[in-house]
């Protein structure tokens, strides 16, 4: 780990922590941005595969993993898995947990600091308090299923949860699901290194990263997600974060002669950092054909896909979103917050296929207003994909839902308002006009 950046040690320091594929990094780089354009000192802390990322976003940062090691964790098939990828995810940062603290020891002892955390590295930011009490920690959760409530619980991984089924069961359920699923996977690991510090061991590893922040902020609206009783004390709602700075980004020349060419073309991708997709892309080379539809694949990692597309068929290995759903008839995702977030925003028709995570979740959530369908992607096929899209591609009342969603997110919360609400979570003591 290293930085070269040297701060004044007379004004705070904000930390931002993060971690994931690009779609957990992206929000809190732009978050970064944001509260560095407003004249704070911020530093990033991510993994070295990352670090060229936030480099190019103007940011200094902290570094922690290596390249190889995290690249190693995404060549694992079972990061993508519902049952296994947490384990894939967490085992991959055990070996790092002191990366926080070490940042926060090496400070200067007058250097003010605060944290602003992605949820998997709360546990992270909590040990950093064995050298630093009073540490500030602000947890920022992307995404609503994150929070486990068991009175807004759609979904357990793949299992649909029915509204019907009582609280007690739920909560049952998700009892289950710590018990012998998250706690084994993510304890061990944790309170070996809480041990070394001298700090208590942790018995919940979901309520530890719940009670760790001094404030939750949800970066999701309240219509998507609404407050619910057992969500973390001290929570703040703002909305999705949209990089604005971007937004003025073109298209590439031999895309936007593609999308001039025929019909506005259906879009697929399973996320920035799957490598293990190459019967999704199969299967959706396969329903285009069905549909008589022209098509769009998306992804960096180009081994998932045939040497040869068919006519009508473009692979790319990144665009900009919210310049391409627009013209897009709609599009095959994998559920991840900032894609589904991006179709809402631009009125694009979504076909979610959740593989893990918080994409089940995000899903049903789209899917319960009226934007999107939802095929699990361990029941993928080309005909599913197909009578789905079809359907997708020709109800007027899809349209109309995505039309309406799109106005409301148009009209809610701007990235300076929410970018407010981060300072007054980070800095409480302060007025929005102090700061």
């Amino acid at each position: 780990m290293s930085s070269s950046t040297n701060f004044d040690s007379s004004k705070p320091l904000v930390i931002v922590a993060a971690s994931g594929t690009g779609g957990d990094m992206y929000p809190f780089i732009t978050l970064a941005r944001g509260l560095q354009a407003r004249g704070h000192q911020v530093l990033m802390l991510a993994p070295a595969f990352h670090a060229a990322l936030v480099a190019q976003a103007g940011l200094p940062c902290r570094s922690f993993s290596t390249p190889a090691a995290f690249q190693s964790m995404l060549a694992n098939p079972a990061l993508w898995d519902e049952r296994r990828g947490w384990g894939v995810l967490w085992n991959g940062l055990v070996p790092y947990l002191d990366a926080l603290r070490e940042l926060v020891r090496q400070l200067p002892a007058q250097q003010q600091c605060v944290v602003l955390s992605h949820p998997i590295l709360l546990p992270m930011a909590d040990l950093a308090r064995s050298v630093r009490a009073d540490l500030r920690i602000v947890g920022a959760y992307l995404a609503p299923s994150n929070l486990c409530s068991s009175h807004d619980m759609l979904c357990a991984g793949s299992l649909t949860v029915p509204r019907w089924v009582p609280l007690g069961w739920r909560q049952g359920l998700w009892s289950l699901i710590h018990q012998h699923m998250i706690d084994p996977l993510m304890l061990p690991g944790l309170n070996a290194r809480r041990n070394q510090h001298g700090m208590v061991p942790v018995s919940h590893f979901f309520e530890h990263m719940f009670e760790v922040p001094d404030v939750s902020l949800g970066l999701f609206p309240e219509w998507f997600a609404a407050p619910q009783p057992d969500w973390p004390q001290g929570w703040l709602c703002s909305g999705f974060v949209q990089d604005e700075t971007t937004v003025a980004t073109a298209l590439a020349p031999e895309l936007e002669q593609f999308l001039a060419a025929g019909t506005a073309p259906v879009l697929f991708t399973p996320g920035t950092g799957h490598q293990h997709a190459a019967e999704y892309f199969a299967a959706a080379l396969q329903a285009l054909q069905r549909l008589g539809r022209r098509g769009l694949l998306v992804t960096s990692h180009a081994t998932q896909l045939p040497a040869v597309l068919p006519p009508g068929v473009m692979a790319l290995a990144q665009a900009p979103f919210h310049a391409l759903l627009p013209r897009v008839a709609a599009i095959v995702h994998h559920g991840g917050i900032g894609t589904t977030a991006e179709a809402l925003r631009c009125a694009t028709p979504q076909l979610i296929v959740p593989f893990a995570y918080d994409q089940f979740d995000n899903g049903l959530r789209a899917r319960q207003l009226g934007v999107a369908d939802v095929l699990l992607a361990k029941r993928l096929s080309a005909r599913g994909l197909q009578q789905r899209l079809q359907h997708l591609l020709t109800a007027p009342q899809v349209a109309q839902a995505c039309q309406t969603q799109a106005r409301q997110l148009k009209a809610e919360a701007s990235m300076p308002q929410l970018l407010t609400q981060v300072e007054l979570a980070l800095f409480p003591i302060l007025t929005s006009q102090q700061i």
